[in-house]
């Protein structure tokens, strides 16, 4: 393995940490609607535990609503159980053949609470970009000592780690402000 290698490789796993972190990020409530909230809710169906996104079409009505559309008939008290079971504090309204899930406004005090929870959220993909980091450098050391890489070529690399790093943990800081901003908005 070169130093090429293992920067390419440390650059893919550290972009995957930030898909992750997105992904976790688009699931924390804010105070507008959002589909992947839902994600998460799980709905018995035929004796498997599967997504409402599997089971119904999953949409926004407006900024404040969401609107679930069940592929089948029976499945609309099924849903809207598993919604109001959930730990997202959502009432669900069931109307036939739609259900509306409307977000409730959020207290000063909840949105407080949900920004600590991305700051932590950003905190714990920091943490897995950094153990990327420590994987990379270690593998270059491993390449310096087995001979197959000089020193010069390792403080190259290193640098080299580092500045990718920066960019990433940068990345991750502005995520993590943006949607501080998003929580906080009223």
């Amino acid at each position: 393995m070169s130093i090429a290698d293992i920067r390419k490789t440390m650059q893919s796993k550290m972009e995957q940490s930030i898909l992750a972190f997105k992904n976790n990020l688009s699931k924390i409530r804010t105070g507008r609607a959002n589909p992947a909230l839902l994600d998460t809710v799980q709905v018995e169906y035929y004796g498997q535990h599967v997504p409402i996104s599997q089971v119904a079409n999953v949409s926004l009505l407006d900024a404040r609503t969401i609107s679930v559309q069940p592929w089948e008939r029976d499945m609309g008290a099924k849903i809207e159980k598993a919604i109001r079971e959930s730990d997202l504090g959502l009432n669900p309204a069931n109307m036939g053949d739609l259900i509306r899930v409307p977000m409730p406004p959020m207290s000063e005090e909840r949105r407080r609470e949900m920004t600590k929870l991305v700051r932590s959220e950003g905190e714990n993909a920091k943490i897995a970009v950094r153990n990327l980091r420590r994987d990379a450098n270690d593998a270059i050391k491993k390449l310096v000592k087995d001979k197959e890489a000089s020193e010069d070529d390792q403080k190259r690399a290193e640098a080299e780690v580092q500045k990718i790093t920066d960019k990433f943990i940068a990345e991750i800081d502005a995520l993590v402000e943006a949607k501080e901003k998003d929580v906080m908005a009223v």
